[in-house]
């Protein structure tokens, strides 16, 4: 008797899987998770749980879930954006391939939702936690979607339109957990933090933006203007080129994807010195940031909250004079 003369019968709903196989499918994800990044998460999930007081057995899973999505979303992120460093290592599809690293990233996805699935709790809640990772889950794939559109046919968007894009993208990994966390409360059930959630979202993306341009302690572990490269209409980009359209300075950059410093330096310098975007894109941060305040204390005051918020604030000495990088070899 061969193996297919009763296969219908023999082989079983799933086949077998052992963590070796488990190990070496998952060695991508495992690789970037290797190399841990500041890890906001957990600092972002202590604070909320201060008002909504999750047990912590359902804390630890909802956390866990959502890291596992926004670190698999890394994997893609770069292969998407064609990036060579990530926190100061080659990017995982360097050293795997593109096919590994997208099939590891779409497992550990499932097994994120798989995770939030194993959550104690009724029918009626189980609807709610899956809703929740669901309806964020596209929102982030959505916001990721106009900005590789916006990327790829040249399109700059108004500010507006990357507020709604920022609002999906990088929105919808903190709603997700926050909206999670609401599911699993024990207390302030009928209080809404989405809103400040979403304004915590902004304020993260136009952050990263302006410190992918301008902060050198950023360009060690991710490239100088990183975001030059991958022809990004970040913020500050944004603002540079509605502030002056008829100067095409920075769209042809974007278009040549330019790869040197010395390629890089003229646009940062004239985001900085000749549109003000830096300045600008600062001025909206502090904004951001104090309206953010204002809603912790109109919930009634967070102390935890308030130190992530101290902990995320950046302005021009967080963001350092950028010398070493302004002095760059010309030629370089």
């Amino acid at each position: 008797m061969t193996l297919y003369d009763s296969l219908i019968t023999d082989l079983p709903d799933v086949s077998p899987w052992n963590p070796e196989n488990e190990a070496a499918v998952m060695e991508p994800f495992n690789y970037l998770i290797s190399n841990p990044g500041k890890d906001m998460m957990p600092r972002f999930v202590a604070a909320f749980n201060l008002w909504l007081d999750v047990p912590p057995a359902a804390r630890g899973v909802i956390a866990n879930a959502v890291t596992m999505v926004h670190d698999a979303s890394l994997l893609i992120d770069d292969i998407e954006d064609d990036s060579d460093l990530r926190r100061g290592k080659p990017v995982a599809h360097s050293v795997f391939g593109a096919p590994r690293t997208i099939n590891a990233a779409t497992q550990a996805y499932l097994l994120a939702q798989q995770e939030i699935l194993s959550l104690d709790s009724g029918p009626e809640s189980q609807v709610k936690l899956i809703n929740a990772f669901t309806d964020e889950f596209i929102a982030i794939h959505r916001g990721q979607g106009l900005e590789l559109l916006w990327r790829e046919t040249l399109r700059c968007p108004s500010e507006e339109e990357y507020v709604h894009m920022a609002n999906g993208k990088t929105g919808g990994f903190l709603r997700m957990t926050v909206k999670l966390m609401m599911v699993c409360a024990t207390k302030n059930l009928d209080v809404d933090y989405l809103p400040l959630t979403n304004l915590i979202g902004i304020f993260y993306q136009i952050r990263d933006d302006v410190q992918n341009l301008f902060s050198a302690t950023y360009s060690k572990s991710k490239g100088v203007a990183e975001d030059l490269t991958e022809g990004k209409f970040s913020f500050p980009i944004v603002h540079g080129i509605h502030a002056n359209p008829s100067d095409m300075r920075i769209l042809d950059t974007l278009k040549q994807r330019p790869t040197t410093p010395s390629a890089k330096l003229p646009i940062i310098e004239y985001l900085k010195t000749e549109t003000r975007s830096l300045e600008y894109t600062l001025g909206v941060l502090a904004k951001l940031e104090h309206q953010a305040r204002m809603e912790v204390a109109r919930l009634g005051g967070n102390l935890l909250l308030e130190k992530f918020l101290d902990a995320v604030h950046v302005d021009e000495a967080v963001l350092g004079e950028n010398r070493d990088l302004l002095n760059l070899n010309k030629g370089a």
